[in-house]
């Protein structure tokens, strides 16, 4: 049996938070990209709604 943990887990329901495309707050912050870096912690990328529809992003995880 598998482990769900919140480490492993993509949360794409919106939620308040940072908006990296227009930077600013935002209610309909989704995750859009996890960046891994070789050193160094990695960072995660999140869009709002209109954002993500202006620019075609889609939430991390999903198919295009």
């Amino acid at each position: 049996m598998s482990k769900t943990t919140a480490a492993n887990r993509v949360f794409t329901e919106p939620g308040y938070g940072w908006c990296h495309w227009h930077k600013g707050t935002s209610g309909t912050a989704v995750l859009i990209n996890v960046v891994e870096q070789a050193s160094g912690p990695g960072y995660r990328q999140y869009a709002c709604a209109p954002c993500r529809e202006q620019r075609g992003l889609v939430p991390y995880g999903t198919k295009r």
